[in-house]
């Protein structure tokens, strides 16, 4: 299977992922979930159009560099900083983090989809 389609595939699982813990109460691993979701949906673009892989957890980044529209780029600043608070216990927790779950699964979910149609 194509590269693409492997990262893409697991960005699908983490996807799934992050609903199974949301549902199940464990909220920053569905957080953490859905930024990983996201991060591999973006990669998977990038290598399509670069034909390489781009080692960074940045999700603004991964967008801009695969031109995405702004709408995502602003849901991937929103998803950026769930990378470290999540897994960190020296950063600064956020709260009400599962209202923002609800709102961080619907931004993964237009990002999984637009990134679907552009491959």
């Amino acid at each position: 299977m194509e590269e693409t389609k492997e990262w893409l595939k697991q960005a699908e699982k983490d996807f799934g992922t992050a609903k199974y813990n949301l549902n199940g109460g464990e909220i920053e691993a569905g957080v953490f979930y859905l930024q990983q979701s996201a991060e591999k949906a973006l990669k998977s673009l990038y290598i399509k159009r670069y034909k390489k892989l781009i080692k960074v957890h940045d999700l603004n980044l991964l967008a801009k560099k695969i031109d995405a529209p702004t709408n995502i780029v602003e849901y991937c600043k929103k998803l950026n900083p769930s990378y470290s608070y999540t897994r960190y216990p020296d950063v600064l927790k956020v709260d009400n983090l599962d209202i923002k779950a609800k709102e961080f699964l619907s931004y993964v979910e237009e990002i999984l989809q637009w990134v679907k149609k552009k491959i």
